[in-house]
């Protein structure tokens, strides 16, 4: 049986389609995976891995350990490192050989005079565009003492907002919880000890806010802020606040002006908000105990 031709339009389309597959098969692009990126890391030894340093000493000690940098690429890797103060690197910069990998020893030497307690730092490798800190953890042995303190207590009536400040007065790292409570004529706030999303070194200072959702549009209120710390002792600071808007005054007075218990309760709050104002209690000051932390050679803290 003869062979049957294939239609000259079909067999025109089908070489065409085969000419342009091929072209884009030569000049496209061949797809390369990206390679394991460098690391820098504690030295582990035999397996395993450490998620940071640590050391523990007393003061005057000096104290070492072993930084591993692994360079997993075909081409050598330049490495620059800095430290935290109190940290000496046996090199500042250094070249990986492809596919191995170096390690730098280093030094932190304990001041005599550093307080008891944790002293976190950093040492930071740097190539290729890319930067990798490694924490530090020091831990100067000693005495410990737990401090934590509340100041600078004030409500802002205007956006129902609570500010303060908190203090770590020890010499150990502190994960505060804080218990809010408020309490007027009209009012009552109780919310519950909870964490909050930070820690405090020790010296440390941080000022923060507490939203108010529901704040009362007239009232004279006391504030009262209680901070715990595990192995501290409570903080507490109050405050008054006098929420007072013209359209909630003059309501109240409307609705209670006619009466004589109306009446009764306005000059209780206007009393109460005078108190509250004269009476404003801060916080008893703890004597501070000097708490130092490891500070770049730049000033900047680790």
């Amino acid at each position: 049986m003869p062979a049957r031709a294939v239609p000259t339009r079909a067999a025109a389309l089908l070489c065409a389609a085969l000419a342009g597959s091929a072209g884009l098969a030569a000049v496209a692009p061949t797809a390369t995976a990206a390679g394991p990126a460098w690391t820098a890391a504690p030295e582990t030894g035999q397996g395993g891995t450490r998620p940071y340093v640590y050391l523990e000493g007393t003061p005057g000690t000096v104290l070492q350990d072993r930084l591993t940098l692994t360079n997993p690429d075909t081409r050598p890797l330049t490495v620059r490192l800095r430290a935290t103060a109190w940290t000496r690197l046996a090199a500042q910069t250094v070249t990986v050989p492809p596919r191995t990998r170096a390690t730098v020893p280093f030094a932190v030497t304990v001041p005599a005079d550093t307080p008891p307690g944790d002293h976190p730092g950093t040492l930071t490798a740097s190539a290729g565009g890319r930067a990798v800190d490694v924490r530090l953890q020091l831990r100067v042995r000693g005495p410990a003492l737990a401090a934590v303190g509340v100041e600078d207590v004030r409500v802002d009536t205007d956006s129902a907002t609570i500010h303060y400040t908190l203090v770590n007065r020890g010499n150990t790292v502190l994960a505060p919880r804080l218990a809010v409570r408020a309490d007027g004529l009209f009012t009552a706030l109780d919310r519950p000890a909870r964490p909050l999303p930070l820690t405090l070194r020790p010296g440390e200072r941080v000022a923060r806010t507490e939203p108010w959702p529901g704040a009362p549009a007239l009232d004279a209120v006391t504030v009262r802020l209680t901070v715990t710390a595990s192995g501290a002792a409570e903080a507490r600071a109050e405050t008054g606040a006098l929420f007072a808007t013209w359209p909630a005054v003059a309501g109240t007075a409307a609705g209670l002006g006619a009466s004589a218990a109306g009446l009764t309760r306005l000059t209780r709050l206007v009393r109460r908000a005078r108190y509250v104002r004269r009476n404003r209690r801060r916080p008893e000051p703890v004597a501070a105990v000097p708490g130092q932390e490891l500070v770049t050679a730049g000033g900047a803290r680790g």
